[in-house]
This record gives C-alpha cells, structure tokens and sequence, in this order.
C-alpha cells in the first residue's frame, strides 16, 4: 500500500510532464473532504492517504506519496440538485437569493455565474422550487466553496491588496422588475 501524505494544491509549479504521466485517482467529494481514506489509482495501486486534519482535497490537486510519487486528484462525477433561475418567470436576484438561504442552512454549494449545485436533498429541493427556480438532476463533478474562511477557495488565488487611492469599480446594475400595481382598499388615488 503506497502511504500519502502531501497535498500540492492545483498542482502548483509541477511540469505538464510529470502530470501527464501522474496516475490519476478518481474521488467523490464526501472522500475529498476527508483528510484519511483509501483509494485506488489508475495504475491498480491501493493508496492510503493521511493529510492533516481539516485538508481538503480538490479536483486538479496533486498527492504525494512518501516515495515521491505523483497521483492527480479528479474531482468525480455524481448526482446533484442544479439550480437555475427561470428566465421566463424569474429575475437575476432569485439565484443570488437561493444562495443566502442554502447558505443560512450551511449547505455545501458550488458556485458558478448561471446556477448553484449542491448534494441531492428532497426538502431543499421543494423549497427551491416554491421560490419559483428550475430545479434539475445532474450529474458532474462537486467543487463546494470552501467559506469566507476555508482557504482559497476552489477556483483561483490572487492578491487582494488594493491601494487606497484606486478608484472604486463601477456597480453592476440589476433591474428588478416592480411589483404590479394592485387596486383596492389600501390604495390611495
């Protein structure tokens, strides 16, 4: 059994040709949150990997074996909850909306511009539709956000220093439809 025991990060700074010939082990997220499990890569090898706790793994990282082997970590697929906003009946705000209230449930979440992921969940899912969201079956691979403070975070890093003179960026307008102006006992005109 081959023992792991480094994480390289979106395998920082290692040359395409050593990841090109790197086994590849194909891992679930309730196993990447983990920081020990078994596993098998794609040479057949079995893989016994002890992180420090509270370690993440991530579809991209690379582990080391205590022999200085390499295996690349894919992020596997599986079944998930994709969520979208209706473009016929809804608004841009819904999706950001259904984010704040998974999130004030502390469900893990994926992220992207158009829709959130998250793990298949019945209640969850009826409360999203009664929100008036598109909410289907997928199957593809599960990279939650790490939180305001898990880290990096899943997609990049980059500085955040900003000079206090720069000049603030520009708000992005979002229309929000009013609501429709109903006549009855309260209105005034």
């Amino acid at each position: 059994m081959l023992t792991i025991n480094k994480l390289i990060p979106r395998s920082q700074a290692l040359a395409p040709a050593l990841l090109k010939r790197a086994p590849e082990v194909v891992l679930d997220w309730d196993t990447r949150q983990k920081s020990r499990f078994d596993a098998q890569d794609s040479q057949g090898r079995a893989l016994a990997v002890f992180l420090p706790r509270g370690s993440v793994v991530r579809g991209g990282d690379v582990l080391v074996a205590e022999d200085g082997s390499l295996v690349r970590v894919i992020a596997a697929e599986q079944a998930l909850l994709e969520v979208r906003a209706c473009a016929e009946h809804g608004r841009p705000f819904d999706l950001m909306r259904a984010a704040y209230h998974l999130g004030n449930r502390h469900v893990q979440l994926a992220l992207e511009p158009e829709r959130l992921l998250l793990e298949p969940d019945h209640v969850l899912a009826d409360m999203l539709r009664q929100m008036h969201l598109i909410v289907t079956e997928v199957n593809t691979a599960f990279e939650p956000e790490a939180g305001a403070y898990g880290g990096e975070g899943h997609g990049h890093h980059h500085g955040h220093a900003h000079p206090h003179g720069a000049a603030a960026p520009k708000p992005i307008p979002i229309k929000i439809a009013a609501a429709p102006h109903v006549h009855g006992p309260g209105c005034k005109h």
